[in-house]
């Protein structure tokens, strides 16, 4: 199981229950690694999305028993997700929010596909400090993009990783 995310230079997330930075390069990163895989989002995410995400399965992870929502696989536990996912390819199963889901999910995930943008912007959730976080290392980094004036680059982490690849 993975993450993707994209994180400010403090490791917020967002704000008020909205992205705080969103770079339309990252958009289409994101979707062209997550196409034809599946996604698991918090119901506040989902809702902050406003439908499901095309040609994906998506799963909604949710405490809300009456919530319903066409186009999605509805779970109410971690359990729930596992089950759903067991007979999916791991390296297509991706966690995409928000903070309550990441940290859930934490346990269960390998590869982390990490956004850091170089700015910072008011934030009220934030995704743990891979860089400083136990059992986790940087696998590679991409050079350094340009959008709209703020600098950013794509990190994938992996757990239980020995030291930092160049690449």
């Amino acid at each position: 199981m993975n993450i993707i995310v994209a994180v400010n230079s403090d490791w917020g997330i967002g704000y008020n229950g909205k992205q705080s930075i969103v770079i339309p390069e990252d958009r289409r990163f994101f979707k062209k690694v997550t196409d034809g895989g599946v996604v698991i989002v918090g119901r506040k995410t989902f809702e902050d999305i406003g439908r499901p995400l095309p040609n994906r399965k998506n799963i909604v992870l949710t405490r809300d028993a009456s919530f319903a929502a066409d186009g999605v696989v509805i779970a109410h536990s971690l359990n729930e997700v596992i089950e759903e996912t067991i007979n999916e390819d791991p390296n297509k199963v991706f966690v995409i929010g928000g903070g309550e889901i990441f940290k859930l999910f934490m346990p269960e995930c390998d590869l982390a596909y990490v956004t850091r943008i170089d700015a910072e912007s008011e934030s009220d959730t934030f995704f743990p400090n891979l860089d400083t976080m136990s059992g986790w290392m940087r696998e590679r980094r991409s050079t350094p993009y340009e959008s709209g004036g703020i600098e950013y680059s794509i990190h994938i982490y992996r757990k239980g990783a020995m030291r930092e690849m160049r690449g």
